[in-house]
Formats: C-alpha cells, sequence, structure tokens
C-alpha cells in the first residue's frame, strides 16, 4: 500500500494544471499569478521625501550653515521646485513630494525653528548628509527588473505592486469549478428532520467551507443515494460540468459502495487506492477521459477533513501554478504511542515553546467519526510507519487547517 509520500507524488505527477486567464485587479485577490509583475518605471519613481521638513544642500549643513531662506512650499503631487544657487537656500517639503531639484537631504520639521521666511536648524540637531529623510529612485527596483514572480497567491501586498506598476489585469489561474458529494442513503441535510437512523450532512458542508477559505470559491454540493442508476446519472452530468470532483463516502468495499465500479465504467482511470495512514487509509484518486481530477475520500468526517489537506489542497494549489513549500514541523509536546503499521495524522493543538520554536499538543479523537473533535485544534502532524512510539520532542511534519 501506498504511503502518504507515495500518494502525493502520484497526485501531483498525474494531476494537470488548471489554464490561465486575466483577470481585473479589483478581483485579482486570492487568485494565483501566473505571470511575472515586472516595475514598468524606477521605484519609487522619484527621489521621494520621507519627513516633513526642509529640502537643502547637504554641503551647506556641512559648512556650518544653519540658517537657511525658505523659497516655496513643495506638497507631495506637485512638480519639483529647483533649489536657488545660495548656501543657505532651503524648500518646505511635505512627505511624499518630490525632492526639489538641487537639493540632496531634508532637515525634520522637528529639528528646526521657522520666523517669517527664515528657518534655522536648531543647536544639536542631527547631522544631514546627502540622503537624509530620502527615499532615492529606483532604490526599491529599477525599471524593468521583477518585483513579483509568478506563482504565489495574491494578497494586498501583490495587488499593491500591480498597481503601482500599472497593471490593471493580471494573467491568473483560472477558478475552477469544484463538485463536493456526499454519499450515503443516511445523510440528510442540515435543516430537514432527522430520524433516529439517519445523521445530517456534514461533510460536505465542511469540505466546501474550507475549499472557499483555500482559494476556491467556485465549490458546490450533491447529495448521491446508494442508488446505482442515480449515482450513474448524477455523475455523468458532473464529471461533464465540474473540473475537480471531491467524493464523500462509497469507497471502501462495503455492499453498497457503487462508486468505484460506476467511475471506472463512465472512464475515470484509478490511479490509486489505499494509503498506508489513520485516518483515510480507503482515499482513491483518480483521472477522468477528460482529465478531470477525481478525488474519493472516507466518509467517516475526520477521515475525510485529513485527506482534504493532506493531498487535495495541495495538489489543487499545485494545479493552480501555486510554488509549494514544504511543511513546517513542529515538536511533540508528550509521547506518542500508536502501534498500527500505518502512518498516523494526529490532530494537535499549537504553541509556542521558550526558544519560539512549535510545539505540537496531541489531540487525539474519540474515533474518524469525531468531527467536534477537531475544534480547538490548529492542524495535524505526520507520524511515519514503522516506529511504535514517538518521545516528547519528536519533529515532525505540521500541516495547519485552512
Amino acid at each position: 500500500m501506498l504511503t502518504p509520500e507515495g500518494a502525493e507524488r502520484l497526485i501531483l505527477e498525474a494531476i494537470p494544471l488548471f489554464h490561465r486567464e486575466d483577470c481585473a485587479i479589483s478581483e485579482a485577490h486570492g487568485r494565483v499569478l501566473r505571470s511575472d509583475l515586472k516595475a514598468d518605471r524606477d521605484l519609487p519613481p522619484f527621489d521621494r521625501v520621507t519627513m516633513d521638513g526642509f529640502a537643502l544642500r547637504s554641503a551647506s549643513r556641512a559648512q556650518g550653515v544653519s540658517r537657511f531662506r525658505v523659497e516655496a512650499t513643495q506638497a507631495a503631487g506637485m512638480r519639483p521646485f529647483t533649489l536657488g544657487p545660495g548656501p543657505e537656500a532651503c524648500i518646505e517639503v511635505m512627505t511624499g513630494s518630490v525632492l526639489p531639484e538641487g537639493a540632496d537631504c531634508v532637515v525634520a520639521y522637528e529639528d528646526t525653528t521657522r520666523e517669517g521666511d527664515w528657518m534655522e536648524v536648531s543647536p544639536g540637531a542631527e547631522p544631514s548628509p546627502a540622503g537624509r529623510h530620502v527615499h532615492r529612485r529606483g532604490s526599491d527596483h529599477p525599471k524593468g527588473d521583477v518585483v513579483v514572480r509568478a506563482g504565489v497567491r495574491l494578497t494586498g501586498r501583490e495587488i499593491a505592486v500591480a498597481a503601482s506598476c500599472g497593471h490593471p489585469a493580471l494573467t491568473v489561474t483560472h477558478s475552477p469549478k469544484v463538485a463536493v458529494i456526499s454519499t450515503g442513503d443516511e445523510l440528510v441535510e442540515v435543516d430537514s428532520l432527522v430520524a433516529p437512523h439517519q445523521v445530517r450532512r456534514s461533510n460536505d458542508h465542511a469540505l466546501r467551507a474550507a475549499l472557499i477559505r483555500a482559494g476556491f470559491p467556485r465549490s458546490d454540493r450533491f447529495h448521491l443515494r446508494d442508488i446505482r442508476h442515480e449515482i450513474e446519472h448524477m455523475l455523468w452530468h458532473i464529471l461533464a460540468e465540474y473540473e475537480v470532483i471531491l467524493i464523500t463516502g462509497g469507497v471502501s468495499k462495503g455492499k453498497f459502495d457503487f462508486l468505484p465500479s460506476e467511475l471506472g465504467r463512465q472512464g475515470v482511470r484509478k490511479i490509486f487506492q489505499g494509503v498506508a495512514q489513520r485516518p483515510g487509509k480507503p482515499f482513491w484518486f483518480g483521472l477522468s477521459g477528460r482529465m478531470t481530477p477525481v478525488f474519493a475520500l472516507p466518509g467517516n468526517p475526520v477521515s475525510a477533513y485529513t485527506c482534504l489537506h493532506r493531498y487535495v489542497l495541495p495538489a489543487l494549489d499545485h494545479a493552480s501554478g501555486l510554488t509549494l513549500r514544504p511543511p513546517f514541523h513542529a515538536a511533540l509536546s508528550e509521547r506518542v504511542v500508536f502501534k498500527p503499521k500505518l502512518a498516523c495524522l494526529l490532530p494537535v493543538r499549537l504553541s509556542s515553546g521558550p526558544r519560539a520554536e512549535l510545539i505540537a499538543s496531541p489531540c487525539a479523537t474519540n474515533s474518524s467519526g469525531d468531527f467536534a473533535g477537531l475544534v480547538g485544534t490548529d492542524g495535524f502532524v505526520e507520524l511515519p510507519a514503522g516506529p511504535e512510539e514517538f518521545p516528547a520532542g519528536y519533529l515532525a511534519p505540521y500541516r495547519p487547517w485552512v
């Protein structure tokens, strides 16, 4: 049976990239950038004043001049004035304004006194070398420099760069349509009457919420009963319309688990079924004839939610062109015993140790059906198959819930 690393590798090798599209900058937050952002001019585009005060020549201050004549006031957004020729010339400037031509430093208001058109630098004021309180043109990035590389999920930081570099539209990954399918006759919708032998649907709600939070908002919920002709009919339509399919339940070896055979009958090629892990051992992955990725997760809520974070979300990020990063590692806060010869995906609470190290406190659920047991946890650590005991301080890969 596959290890989690082996299953992940097969998924990432098989899943195709989603196509690209242009998106207005106002709609780009959360999308994955697919084309580098370059500076269309120097950043900053001029010598920018960073402190309210007076612009003058540093050479004048070096020569001991302390009294200056204020020739003009330079506000942000104004064309720059030119400093007069005399050593006592200065121009009042506001933060964000262009440094006047001929000036090379700024003396802050706090270090001066003013009387009429004359300004005097206070005794004991800071020195005024060239460049003081000036953000030099091109010192952040010269024109043509790559400021943001493709492969990042866009936040306000990258969008600020895009706006400042004159990109009203950005090339991003197409947002795929995701079908989240729950299966089973025992399931009823949350607002329906529930009989003693029934349970309310929670998996599809949980998975859809996590998908939206992770940057995949076009996610719809469906329910399939354990009736073969209904599964056949709905699955055909879903495979034709959606670009990613998540199924929970119906993938084990039960008498009414029709999905694996029906997926194969409709042209979905199984790449693997079963991963040596707990929870989530029956996890299934395949591709349709249209290269649509199909993830069939176990029906138990903890298993489904954990498999989503261990495999599905990283796969969708990879297909979006996102540059994947290896997981953080956290140290176990206490000894863990796990005897099955399986990898253990163990829910934990995260905290910080005395040296700012990540500490993972185990929070084992009552069973893989104990979805409420995940409340209050931050993510899970992955303990490899083989050892039966993991001591306190053991460093394990940590993955957060979204």
